[in-house]
């Protein structure tokens, strides 16, 4: 099993796309996994899903389980899978559930303000 640390994320983190903020959160969750940097997982509640359009994208990871992945609809473009979220997390990680979590890039921001 890889050394997978969850606690709670320090301050208030957004996501923002295309301008918007798509995200705001006090309650977020800081994912640290041996190899990879650390992931930031946002409460669904937290999240203006209406912009979130899931996708027929999943993945596997063995420490995380089974992933499903949401592509950001802007004014301007589509984001595909820069947001993924498990459904059933295995036990181990099970405070993700619920939880979405995005990739950073030039279109996209995640970020403590």
């Amino acid at each position: 099993m890889a050394d997978i640390k969850i606690r709670k994320a320090t301050g208030t983190w957004v996501v923002r796309a295309g301008g918007a903020v798509l995200a705001e959160s006090k309650n977020a969750l800081e994912l640290s996994e041996p190899g990879y940097g650390d992931v930031i997982y946002f409460p669904r509640e937290d999240i203006a899903m209406a912009f979130l359009e899931e996708s027929d994208h999943v993945s596997h990871c063995p420490h995380k389980g089974d992933a499903r992945y949401f592509s950001i609809v802007t004014k301007s473009q589509t984001l595909e899978n820069v947001g993924w979220s498990y459904e059933t997390p295995i036990e181990a990680v099970a405070r993700i559930k619920e939880h979405i979590a995005f990739t950073p890039g030039d279109y996209l921001a995640v970020e403590r303000v």
